[in-house]
């Protein structure tokens, strides 16, 4: 049953979908809790993660508007921005990166992310953690200068997490409704949903779908920066420009709906210590699932500090949800090493 119902825009089609819902059974056992993980690390190869899901949508606004060069942002080593600049090139757009290093002068090696960046013809341009702060104004500045040059551009916000990007975990939350059903026993049980927040767009669209499709289940979300009120924040704009923009008959209470399970930052964005790392093998070893350390190793890490706080703090039933990354391993390549 649907509490309301919403007209989604075109989207193209970039992902494979859909993505299973697999049980992770040791460390279920291990937790005293069913334990699954939403696959969505396998969206695709080179274009793998939960990004894909939102570019669906965004970069069929881009081709909308005849748009012939799209620009975005975010760290290092980006899912969103490498992903963004595969399907780019997959359709036949440019694509121009603004990553932030703490050194622009001297910017990180083409490893990992950076290096699919560069081989799929993305520019990039970097800047440092405090000019990106200002992030959107960089963006602008960019865009000005290749509309200057004849280019028809179209801006990407950080991890494609706008209301239109949220569209594409809404689309998920209804593929989590036949997982439920089908591979999970079916009913309408309650579960805990747990994922990465980074920019707050997948959240946003869990959230959303949960509400539309009367599902039983808590959301919540690891933050990996910032921390919660900032989530609370980010998560309930998106989501009330969402419910504005596609007309959703929804009751929304960020305070009460956005639910943050904040305190596992750890050394801070894209920096790892060696219990996340250890954990992220461990893992590997016993399920032969790779987390990557930017973002689900911290989520899994914190779910993994909850569990042994209180068992019963998610209920007994657990869908992790896997967003990719797994190309931010290699660059801590120095850091695992030690650890096999």
């Amino acid at each position: 049953m649907t509490t309301c119902s919403l007209t989604f825009p075109p989207q193209i089609h970039l992902a494979n979908l859909p993505t299973p819902v697999q049980p992770l059974r040791h460390l279920g056992e291990k937790y005293g809790v069913e334990l699954y993980v939403k696959r969505d690390d396998l969206t695709g190869i080179t274009l793998s993660g939960n990004k894909i899901r939102k570019l669906e949508f965004v970069l069929a606004d881009a081709l909308a508007q005849k748009s012939d060069t799209v620009i975005t942002c975010g760290g290092a080593q980006s899912n969103h921005c490498r992903a963004t600049a595969i399907a780019a090139a997959m359709l036949g757009l440019n694509c121009r990166l603004i990553l932030r290093t703490s050194d622009p002068a001297n910017p990180p090696e083409p490893e990992g992310n950076i290096l699919l960046d560069r081989m799929a013809g993305a520019e990039i341009v970097w800047i440092t953690p405090d000019e990106y702060k200002q992030r959107d104004e960089f963006m602008a500045r960019e865009a000005a200068l290749l509309q200057a040059s004849g280019k028809k551009v179209y801006t990407i916000p950080e991890g494609a997490s706008n209301a239109l990007g949220s569209l594409g975990y809404i689309r998920a939350m209804e593929e989590l409704v036949n997982d439920i059903a089908n591979t999970l026993g079916g009913g309408n049980q309650p579960c805990t949903i747990i994922n990465a927040a980074g920019s707050g767009g997948t959240s946003a669209g869990l959230i959303l779908g949960a509400k539309i499709f009367d599902v039983n289940a808590r959301i919540a979300a690891v933050n990996v920066c910032n921390d919660r009120d900032y989530f609370v924040r980010a998560i309930g704009n998106i989501c009330e420009q969402a419910i504005v923009d596609y007309h959703l008959n929804l009751n929304f209470d960020s305070q009460q709906d956005v639910d943050i399970i904040d305190g596992y930052v750890g050394l801070g964005y894209a920096l790892s210590q060696t219990e996340e790392l250890e954990l992220i093998c461990e893992v590997a070893r016993t399920e032969g699932v790779f987390l990557d350390p930017v973002y689900t190793g911290k989520a899994f890490f914190g779910m993994i500090q909850e569990l042994e706080r209180d068992p019963k703090c998610f209920g007994e039933r657990i869908i992790f949800l896997h967003t990719g990354g797994i190309f931010g391993v290699f660059p801590k390549s120095d850091q695992i090493r030690p650890l096999l």
